[in-house]
């Protein structure tokens, strides 16, 4: 039984939510999210405090409510102050420039690597080997970050490539000789 689907949501000022059979809508000052709930998930809105339960006492329904408690929640506090996610360049020469919805990447490779951002992202690059990511939807910020990543990750002997500002990389030793 998941803990998670038991405690209700309470909607934040300037926040509307909608709900019109299997989908949630909210909308808010930073723009605008909908999620299809699973048929085995009922959500109630009661002064101002969504209610997500399982339709049945199943596992799966427990744990599809659970899912869809976690998702609407990131979604009210999405559209009022928004997600980030920061990415740091380490490696000589690596570097990061901006131009419109175009992310241009100086990896290491023979060729820049020019990542164009999806609509509801923006970046921002505060440094050259620093790359600041914003968006209200976590789900596509997440994999915004991931593919950027994706492009050079930490290698474990320098530690060079495209990490998360919180990772910590764990180091090999060398080969001795």
């Amino acid at each position: 039984m998941s803990r998670v689907a038991k405690s209700p949501i309470t909607i934040e000022s300037g926040v509307e939510v909608n709900l019109e059979k299997n989908v949630v809508k909210v909308n808010g000052k930073l723009g605008k999210l909908q999620f299809l709930l699973h048929n085995d998930v009922q959500v109630e809105l009661v002064s101002g405090v969504l209610k997500v339960s399982p339709k049945n006492n199943s596992k799966q329904s427990w744990a599809q409510a659970g899912t869809a408690r976690a998702i609407i929640a990131n979604m009210i506090k999405g559209v009022s102050v928004g997600f980030e996610k920061k990415l740091q360049l380490v490696g000589v020469g690596y570097r990061a420039a901006l131009k419109g919805k175009v992310l241009n990447l100086v990896l290491g490779f023979s060729h820049p690597i020019n990542h164009v951002l999806p609509d509801g992202v923006t970046a921002e690059v505060p440094s050259q080997t620093e790359i600041v990511l914003r968006s209200p939807n976590k789900e596509l910020l997440g994999e915004v970050a991931a593919n950027i990543r994706g492009y050079r990750p930490p290698e474990p002997y320098k530690g060079k490539g495209v990490r998360y500002a919180d990772e910590q990389v764990r180091r090999k030793e060398a080969k001795k000789k």
